[in-house]
């Protein structure tokens, strides 16, 4: 989020947008990263169990992933209108489940949302917080076709580190004490 972690609020649904998906698109995208039948060949995907043609699983979470990354700058611009300074986001310590719960095929639109559903301190980077995230894409018929469990680095606006932890940051600055204040 572009909201420092303090002002992040939970199970409060973000519209990340949609995005449909064409045959040329789950095709090439098959091609380059998952080339399956069932992903770059129409017919034989239309003789399979498959029914059809359908979109690499992987192809759902690179779209949903750059509609989440493009909606969280929109947002830096938003807080900045709201004549307020844009927080920090931080890399992402992992995804904790993925689930592909029905196909994508050519024509389907997808809009995707990301609900902070937890959060809290980080406990291994001062100054960091941790937001627990539920991203859900759903087709143009509310059927769920992803879901997953997302977790990331969010800066904290108040933190103020610990007079022990500044002065271990200052002495490990000093030439020669680098190697104390590290055992």
């Amino acid at each position: 989020m572009t909201r420092w972690f303090e002002e992040v609020r939970l199970d409060d649904p973000f519209d990340l947008g949609s995005h449909t998906f064409t045959q040329d698109e789950i095709v090439r995208f098959g091609e380059l990263y998952d080339p399956q039948y069932f992903h770059v060949d129409a017919d034989a995907a239309a003789n399979s169990h498959f029914g059809g043609l359908v979109a690499s699983g992987w192809h759902t979470v690179s779209v949903g992933h750059r509609l989440m990354v493009d909606r969280l700058f929109a947002e830096e611009d938003i807080v900045r209108a709201e004549g307020g300074e844009p927080g920090v986001s931080g890399p992402s310590p992992g995804v904790n489940r993925m689930d592909f719960k029905a196909p994508v095929r050519p024509g389907d639109t997808v809009r995707y949302t990301l609900t902070v559903t937890g959060k809290r301190p980080s406990n291994s980077i001062a100054g960091w917080g941790l937001l627990f995230n539920l991203l859900e894409a759903h087709n143009q018929n509310g059927e769920l076709v992803y879901s997953a469990d997302l977790v990331g680095f969010s800066k904290r606006r108040d933190y103020t580190m610990p007079l022990r932890l500044r002065a271990m940051t200052a002495l490990a600055k000093l030439p020669g004490l680098k190697s104390l204040v590290n055992r």
